[in-house]
């Protein structure tokens, strides 16, 4: 009797607790998060000299650091492990190589971590070109292959689950490229979304529009979905493009605005906000084994406006 009276107990507390569809559309509403066809207007102009951030030659400017040997401990509270950081040579993580007749820079995928690139930018746009190459590794072998451009890194190497630097990401990843994604717990990002029950958790994606939304690594809303995936098929080059201007941001896929952010911003122990206006960029590798190339940055005073397209 005991024992069902406790399985019973069991199925009463599951049957209370609200599923990520119920808990996203108690903050997003019940919107639908119908397909809208975004575009760039205004696009600013740049306000001096574009830099290269990759020389096409070797990694100088760009510094690595690597996670666990074992990255299936990474989102362990206690991995039970100590990250690699750059106690051993990384040339087969991280190296410099031709692909389709030009230079690139080649992410094994195989150890996570990331390249972090050594200057500290602000009112930016940034724009690279990436492919995935052909290998996928564990723990992620089967599932779609992932990466990253993480932007506003600061912090301490390795802050993050013993691998990244906080940050903001514009997620690559296959049918999710340009997600914003909060890389570390003290950081806070603010955009708008509508409720899309298709997704796992969070079950929200960008719209214009949408409802407000604060994007908060460990809660229920910790990365908001892109507005569209507008990624080529495999094996094709992609490019990104990143406007930054202080505490907002547009992410750009192939030409599509598919993301729109705000109010980045870090969180103390006190609770106090302070705006995140700059930071270095992270490369990650993260599984999949990806190739970038033609990264610049040039300086901008203003941000494209992103439109719905009637």
């Amino acid at each position: 009797m005991k024992v069902i009276l406790l399985a019973a107990a069991g199925l009463m507390a599951q049957a209370a607790t609200p599923s990520p569809v119920e808990q996203a559309r108690a903050i997003v509403g019940d919107a639908p998060a119908t397909p809208q066809v975004l575009v760039l207007a205004d696009v600013p102009r740049a306000t001096g000299p574009a830099r290269a951030l990759f020389n096409g030659r070797d990694l100088t400017g760009w510094q690595p650091w690597l996670g666990y040997p074992d990255p299936a401990v990474t989102y362990r509270d206690k991995p039970g492990a100590t990250p690699i950081g750059r106690s051993r040579a990384t040339t087969g993580d991280f190296a410099v190589k031709a692909i389709d007749g030009k230079p690139a820079l080649w992410v094994k995928g195989e150890t996570w971590g990331a390249l972090v690139h050594d200057a500290d930018l602000r009112d930016y746009h940034l724009r690279l070109e990436f492919r995935w190459g052909d290998k996928r590794w564990a723990p992620r072998i089967g599932q779609p292959p992932n990466n990253g451009l993480l932007y506003h890194t600061h912090g301490a190497p390795g802050a993050v689950f013993g691998t990244w630097q906080p940050s903001v990401e514009f997620e690559i990843m296959a049918g999710s490229t340009g997600m914003a994604v909060a890389v570390g717990r003290d950081l806070r990002i603010r955009t708008t979304a509508a409720l899309d029950p298709a997704l796992i958790s969070p079950p929200v994606r960008y719209r214009l529009g949408g409802r407000p939304v604060e994007i908060v690594n460990g809660s229920l809303i910790w990365n908001v979905e892109n507005a569209r995936d507008a990624e080529r098929p495999a094996g094709a080059w992609n490019i990104l493009d990143l406007y930054v201007l202080g505490d907002r941001a547009v992410h750009v896929v192939n030409g599509v605005p598919v993301m729109v952010v705000e109010g980045l911003a870090t969180v103390g122990k006190d609770g106090a906000r302070t705006p995140l206006t700059h930071g270095r960029i992270q490369l990650q590798s993260e599984g999949a084994e990806t190739w970038f190339r033609n990264l610049s940055v040039e300086p901008i005073d203003r941000l494209p406006r992103v439109v719905e397209k009637r």
